[in-house]
């Protein structure tokens, strides 16, 4: 059977935005200028990132019984994402979070999981969740064990897995021998062992460190661009467009739905990854 869909198992989050002059420091109450609703979660944002690159995206997760559900259910299915295997949970709340955006682009966020802490990992193994699937998405934003379950399940029916490891935590060695492409940021990577990351060349350093661990893996360097390591240990770095900053927000989620569409589409890594810091520079020079 033709393997055309990516399968997204993550997070999802109706997220509240606040823009302010700058981001508030302990103790203080800032003012900001205006709030606005958006759907969100990594999960979610990366599963609609998929359909916008023109690649059939299907979303496995968990909204509660409520308003903020509705929402996310609808945005879902308005963005092309089918969303039959998101299940509602009565007694929980739906993800949220909440983001400020200073006046340069830079945001800082808080995130209450609620539902996504709840998705059951055995109806991961429903037959019907894996028609026509040809690549599996994972985050850091629900529990580990679903995590480990989806993959399992992927890896069982000869399906690639990538980890975007965000936020970053520690790893069972379970996950990581089931991960095809691990990929994260700067200060992810930092986070899980590698050096600091502040240009293309410790980028660079970062994901050949990541790589003993991983069979292939992307080092994201914001403005700086990316360094990547293929499964067979070349490597290959990749600057970023030059845009103007209007929001940082998302980029990532953005970067991630269009490298995997272009890999379902049997594009080689270093083709994916520059459709995917394409995607990501036209993300962050976007006007709301």
């Amino acid at each position: 059977m033709p393997q055309t869909t990516v399968l997204t198992v993550g997070s999802l989050h109706y997220d509240i935005m606040v823009k302010a002059d700058h981001l508030p420091r302990k103790d203080e109450t800032s003012v900001g200028s205006r709030w606005y609703p958006k759907f969100g979660g990594k999960g979610g944002n990366q599963a609609v990132a998929v359909a916008r690159a023109g690649v059939a995206s299907r979303m496995f997760g968990a909204v509660g019984e409520d308003d903020f559900g509705t929402f996310l259910r609808r945005a879902l299915r308005e963005a092309g994402v089918e969303d039959g295997f998101v299940t509602t949970l009565s007694g929980v709340g739906s993800g949220m979070s909440v983001a400020i955006m200073d006046a340069e682009g830079d945001y800082a966020a808080t995130i209450v999981s609620g539902a996504n802490l709840q998705s059951d990992p055995a109806a991961l193994a429903d037959p019907g969740l894996w028609h026509g699937i040809g690549l599996l998405i994972l985050q850091n934003e629900v529990p580990e064990a679903l995590n480990i379950a989806a993959a399992h399940q992927a890896k069982a029916r000869g399906i690639r897995t990538i980890l975007n490891a965000a936020p970053a935590r520690d790893l069972s060695d379970d996950l990581i021998g089931l991960i095809d492409l691990l990929v994260v940021n700067a200060v992810e990577a930092e986070m899980m062992g590698a050096g600091p990351v502040d240009d293309l060349a410790s980028a660079a350093l970062a994901a050949h460190h990541l790589g003993a661990r991983f069979k292939a893996v992307i080092v994201t360097a914001g403005s700086n661009g990316l360094a990547a390591v293929e499964d067979e240990g070349e490597a290959f770095s990749l600057p970023a467009e030059k845009v103007q900053l209007v929001s940082s927000h998302g980029a990532g989620d953005a970067f991630i739905g269009t490298l995997c569409a272009a890999l379902l589409q049997a594009k080689s890594l270093d083709e994916a990854a520059k459709a995917a810091s394409h995607a990501a520079a036209l993300h962050v020079s976007a006007q709301d």
